[in-house]
């Protein structure tokens, strides 16, 4: 399995528009950070965790032709804004297989109206195979995806795991039932916004404190405000197999 972090920054981005902090003046391209999202390659499948604003960037970037399906952490703007940049995809292949919580389906339908519409349809909108789940493992392309529930402060949000891998993004807490889904994993990405507490997100000390408790091999830190820090001097001081994941790293298990 290879696992690419395609972005690591939250809903702004970094760099963010007009800002002079000095993270978001960085040289360091790892302080570069475009919206969170990330690409899993698995039995010869290819499938995008989110499809934020900057996925045909993504898309261009890694030379991606080709999905079999895309999985949806929650319907925030920052996850799914990019979903009219799947016409290529579905120029190309016709099918796109798209996972997502009713309540995500129910959101993205009445944003993007003109996608879902059942009557005069606007011509040349990428059509959506939508495949709604709950709480269940579900099957995509002959890979078992398990979602983890967690609350992202207002509203639930899903990671999802495959195999010994997991992928938790914009969570803020999650139960001990949920918790188990995530016992004795390979790989953990989980978000980690930066030191200072805030309402729907982690930040290091959660983090780090859920990390101790789940005691994955290794773990990466994303959704990453740049109020953390640079990358380089924030790195130095987590523990050891912690670390701060940036865009277009390669994770291969």
């Amino acid at each position: 399995m290879k696992i690419t972090i395609l972005g690591t920054g939250t809903s702004q981005g970094i760099p963010v528009i007009g800002s002079d902090h000095p993270v978001c003046k960085s040289t360091d391209s790892r302080d570069k950070r475009l919206r969170v999202s990330a690409m899993i390659e698995h039995q010869g499948k290819r499938l995008v965790i989110d499809c934020g604003p900057d996925f045909r960037q993504q898309m261009l970037r890694h030379n991606v032709s080709h999905l079999d399906g895309v999985l949806f952490t929650h319907e925030h703007a920052d996850h799914t804004a990019g979903l009219d940049d799947l016409r290529p995809f579905f120029f190309r292949q016709g099918e796109i297989n798209c996972y997502m919580t009713s309540r995500v389906h129910l959101a993205l339908q009445e944003r993007f109206s003109y996608m879902f519409a059942t009557v005069n349809k606007y011509p040349g909108v990428a059509d959506l195979t939508v495949h709604e789940f709950k709480n269940d493992s579900f099957d995509v392309s002959g890979i078992t995806v398990t979602p983890v529930l967690a609350d992202h402060g207002f509203i639930p949000v899903h990671g999802f795991k495959i195999n010994n891998f997991a992928y938790m993004t914009d969570v803020k807490t999650i139960t001990d039932v949920e918790k188990q889904k995530l016992k004795n994993l390979d790989v953990l990405v989980l978000n980690m916004l930066r030191e200072q507490e805030h309402y729907t997100h982690l930040n290091l000390k959660e983090a780090l404190e859920l990390v101790r408790e789940l005691q994955p091999q290794r773990t990466y830190f994303t959704h990453i405000s740049h109020h953390l820090g640079f990358h380089e001097e924030v790195e130095k001081n987590l523990p050891e197999g912690v670390f701060l994941a940036y865009d277009n790293l390669e994770i291969n298990l």
